[in-house]
């Protein structure tokens, strides 16, 4: 009995320490998947379209639109709407940096979008549909800022905002991947090329 009892107590034992190792294991997994994403945010216009533009971009592993740039603290997509929250409808882009660049993600957003209507896209009409970059750091302001030259040069009037980041509230689970769920086209964006390269 006290020779089962033994037993028993080293396989507990044994089981635990398998699974500390095991958690640790993925945790140190987690980690590391985690230092190679990066982070873009984009708003430009109605964020079912702007997303179904980014999640079929090479290297981007997941987006989630959202609201930002307001002043209400987590606003519901009906608050958002009269324009009174001072939110945009934006577009978190999770990437893998060794798999595409902000550059390109930033080239992407001015192609699928017209960045010359002020707060509007198409016939979504109001503040909340600007077009809008939010910078998470200077390497990402300088890339925004030198793409924005570049339109401007070849004659586009420009007006999109390039903003430092700011809180992103997720939006209601029913706008997640709103277009692979219900099917369809985005109905004011497209893809024009912009950039020679």
């Amino acid at each position: 009995m006290i020779t089962y009892i033994v037993i028993l107590l080293f396989s507990i034992g044994a089981c635990e320490s398998n699974s500390a190792s095991l958690s640790k294991s993925q945790f140190n997994s987690a980690s590391s998947m985690t230092q190679n994403t990066d982070t873009a945010i984009f708003a430009s216009g109605c964020f079912w379209g702007t997303e179904y533009y980014f999640l079929r971009a090479p290297g981007v592993l997941s987006t989630e639109v959202g609201y930002i740039g307001g002043h209400v603290v987590n606003p519901s997509y009906r608050q958002v709407c009269t324009g009174t929250t001072g939110h945009a409808e934006a577009v978190r882009v999770v990437f893998d940096p060794e798999k595409t660049n902000y550059e390109a993600l930033c080239k992407l957003f001015y192609e699928t979008h017209d960045p010359t209507q002020l707060n509007r896209q198409g016939p979504d009409v109001g503040s909340q549909y600007r077009s809008a970059i939010f910078v998470r750091n200077e390497e990402q302001r300088i890339i925004a800022e030198k793409l924005t030259r570049v339109l401007l040069d070849k004659g586009l009037m420009v007006v999109t905002e390039i903003n430092d980041d700011a809180p992103f509230y997720s939006a209601e689970d029913y706008h997640q991947q709103y277009y692979d769920n219900k099917g369809g086209t985005p109905y004011c964006h497209s893809y024009i090329k912009r950039f020679d390269d």
